[in-house]
């Protein structure tokens, strides 16, 4: 599930909003008065929505965006004339005043990328050690002179073989070198 933030300066705005989100399904972790508290809640987090107002305290919602977490979104909630910039990078702004339907739609969109951004960096391309470098290599290399193949070739054959076996390219890698 996706963590979601609720932050409004003012305690009854904050509770309506955070009620009517956890009332249709949201994981709202926490609420806050203040950016300072909101940040404070997502660096714990690391990634997330904040759903907010646009005026806190001790900041402004622009402010308050440069200081967010890289991988945390923020859902606006404001009138037309308190947006200083539109295309401001992870921020989506719903116009106040606020139609129920139009908050729940958009956080479910927003929701949905969230999950997509995070299931693309968990199947992202693999950070091999050195080791594990080091004996794909060395296999390649073997492919490479005992079998005239380029090294382009030689990688395809690996893969397409750990592909074949049901094991992974390291496995594969050590049984050429022990083939050889």
């Amino acid at each position: 599930m996706v963590n979601i933030i609720v932050l409004f300066s003012k305690t009854d705005d904050a509770k309506a909003i955070k009620n009517l989100l956890v009332r249709t399904g949201f994981n709202v972790v926490g609420s806050a008065q203040t950016g300072a508290s909101a940040i404070a809640l997502a660096d714990e987090l690391g990634e997330g929505i904040l759903v907010c107002g646009y005026k806190y305290p001790d900041m402004m919602y622009n402010e308050l965006r440069q200081d967010l977490p890289e991988y945390f979104d923020m859902l606006l909630l404001a009138g037309r004339s308190k947006w200083v910039d539109s295309s401001e990078n992870g921020i989506v702004y719903v116009e106040m005043p606020l139609k129920t339907a139009d908050l729940l739609d958009t956080l479910n969109m927003m929701v949905r990328t969230v999950e997509r951004r995070r299931k693309a960096k968990r199947n992202g391309p693999k950070i091999r050690n050195e080791k594990d470098a080091a004996i794909i290599r060395r296999a390649k290399e073997l492919l490479m002179e005992r079998n005239n193949m380029s090294e382009e070739e030689a990688h395809r054959y690996i893969q397409k073989t750990s592909m074949d076996s049901g094991t992974n390219m390291i496995e594969t890698a050590q049984m050429v070198l022990e083939l050889f």
